[in-house]
């Protein structure tokens, strides 16, 4: 495979992974009603530690543990700024 066929299916991966973030938010933001419909936090850090360990048991790389909780820790932030 040559570079221009890896770029073409790293855009492909990217147009994906945009697809799947942003039906993940539209999933945040109606979880984000229903909390605030029902007086419920908005953030419950537990639930966030509970989504990281699961991540990092399931990775398989190449990304390690820290680079998982960075990309994962910034879609939270994201999905709590969209909530808010």
């Amino acid at each position: 495979m040559n570079r221009e066929a890896w770029r073409l299916q790293i855009n492909q991966i990217d147009d994906r992974l945009l697809e799947l973030l942003n039906k993940r938010m539209r999933l945040a933001l109606q979880i984000g009603r229903e909390k605030r419909a029902q007086k419920l936090p908005w953030h419950v850090p537990e639930r966030e530690a509970q989504i990281l360990q699961h991540l990092c048991t399931v990775n398989r790389g190449p990304l390690d543990e820290a680079a998982v909780r960075r990309i994962f820790t910034q879609i939270f932030n994201e999905s709590r700024r969209l909530q808010e």
